[in-house]
């Protein structure tokens, strides 16, 4: 689709591949919306891209919440009368064991990671098939095509985020819907996720456990981000596949041996390879 003069909605657009996304939708001659809970954080993206002449708004937004998702859409048409792309990019993760999961983590993690796009899709829909042009994307994970340790409600979130956006994709075709779909399938990024969700987890528990295990995969999961690759570089793949209208966005492509691995187990016999 045609970028220039379009407007893009980004969830989680303070920070991280969120940020990334608005830096190259900017250099592509968007207007952009950018939703995120850190007001601190959204207010100096907000500064560095109206400093580079770009036409840019904010809103605070708990993508957990359908009110607010409905707000951030009601606030884009009040600013710039349409949405042409929305990037469901607003993602949290704590690393600890499914068996040590609280029930608060899990329904928080997959109010966000799911539920938050869910609500974006049921909102930002009908605006754009009504406009008679648009492109939702949704920012899963690896971890939505391959479940592994440590990441139990994050995983499960990820592979409903994946299964939205293949079964959403296909009804928009064949409806012959305007509006196309992407799903983003990042693999190690260097961004804060793991340190924010942190800050905003709502129990602010610390594990039942008390081990050091899980504090330890903790550090090692941001480590590793940390080492990832540069958000922007995954901002100027989102635009490039929103451009093509390609469906799926992989920052890995190397990664996919994992996924054969595990798809030839499955058929060979029935085991699960390690991630």
């Amino acid at each position: 689709m045609e970028t220039s003069g379009r407007v893009a909605v980004i969830t989680g657009g303070a920070s991280g591949i969120g940020r990334g996304m608005a830096r190259a939708f900017a250099d592509a001659g968007m207007k952009l919306m950018l939703a995120d809970l850190d007001e601190a954080m959204l207010a100096q993206t907000i500064a560095e891209l109206t400093g580079r002449g770009v036409e840019v708004a904010g809103q605070s937004c708990d993508v957990a919440q359908l009110d607010q998702v409905e707000a951030l859409a009601a606030a884009t048409l009040n600013r710039f009368g349409a949405v042409h792309v929305l990037c469901n990019n607003a993602g949290i993760g704590i690393p600890t064991p499914t068996a040590n999961i609280r029930l608060d983590d899990w329904r928080w993690i997959i109010d966000v990671d799911l539920w938050g796009p869910i609500y974006g899709v049921k909102t930002f829909l009908p605006i754009m098939e009504e406009q008679g042009e648009g492109h939702i994307n949704t920012t899963a994970s690896l971890a939505g095509l391959i479940g592994g340790g440590f990441m139990g409600a994050y995983n499960v979130a990820k592979h409903g985020a994946v299964a939205l956006m293949t079964t959403l994709e296909r009804d928009l075709r064949g409806r012959k819907s305007p509006v196309r779909a992407s799903v983003l399938c990042p693999g190690p990024i260097n961004t804060d996720i793991s340190r924010h969700s942190v800050t905003y987890r709502p129990s602010k528990a610390t594990p039942r456990s008390n081990s050091t295990s899980e504090g330890k995969a903790g550090a090692n999961v941001q480590a590793m981000l940390d080492k990832g690759m540069d958000p922007d570089e995954v901002g100027r793949l989102v635009l490039d596949g929103i451009q093509r209208d390609t469906f799926w966005l992989m920052t890995h492509p190397s990664f996919s041996k994992v996924l054969t691995r595990q798809l030839d187990a499955l058929v060979a016999d029935g085991s699960l390879t390690k991630a």
